[in-house]
């Protein structure tokens, strides 16, 4: 099991934003991963009460589920446990729990991990490069039939993080939007259909 505090800024791009980004930063298809999270939640939304997310991430062979919970603004204590593809796909189709720190997590918030369901599954292309002290990513996310495009700034500093995001978007004629996390995104399109 893994824990790290993750400061990111994030805003939304327009297609011909990103494709611009791509092309100034040279990013060629061997630079670009794909990536699928699964998203859980019980039927009360209970992690999503707590302003929280879950989810197993793959990519490619390999598989991880993590425990987002929201610490500050921009700011998150991500719970990381590395599954084998025979654990990940068991807790896909509601076959038991093999994150064991995270089930602990959740059970001291009283959570059932028996009451846990997958609600849906979002696909992201990205990108990721050093970028003064921290890391630039760029990413093109599927899901629901939407296709959106951001950019995020991971840093360890919150106050030198913000500027350094503020001035690259200045720099690159960005226009500062709030961005919800990709979870919040999902949810949103997720009511819109139901």
């Amino acid at each position: 099991m893994a824990q790290e505090m993750e400061i990111e800024f994030k805003n939304l791009l327009t297609a011909q934003q990103y494709e611009q980004l791509l092309q100034e930063f040279q990013i060629d298809k061997q630079m670009v991963h794909r990536q699928t999270n699964h998203y859980f939640d019980t039927p009360s939304q209970s992690i999503r009460n707590r302003q929280s997310g879950l989810r197993i991430r793959q990519i490619d062979n390999y598989y991880e589920c993590t425990l987002k919970e929201k610490s500050a603004e921009h700011t998150h204590l991500e719970t990381t446990e590395e599954l084998t593809a025979e654990q990940a796909q068991k807790m896909l189709a509601g076959e038991g729990f093999y994150a064991q720190e995270i089930a602990q997590k959740l059970e001291s918030y009283t959570i059932s991990v028996d009451e846990l369901a997958v609600f849906g599954s979002l696909t992201t292309d990205r990108v990721e490069l050093p970028y003064k002290g921290g890391l630039l990513v760029f990413d093109h996310s599927f899901y629901l039939q939407c296709d959106d495009y951001e950019v995020e700034y991971e840093t360890t500093d919150a106050i030198n993080g913000a500027q350094i995001f503020d001035d690259f978007l200045q720099q690159h004629h960005i226009e500062k939007k709030v961005t919800a996390k990709k979870i919040a995104r999902f949810m949103k399109a997720l009511q819109q259909k139901g």
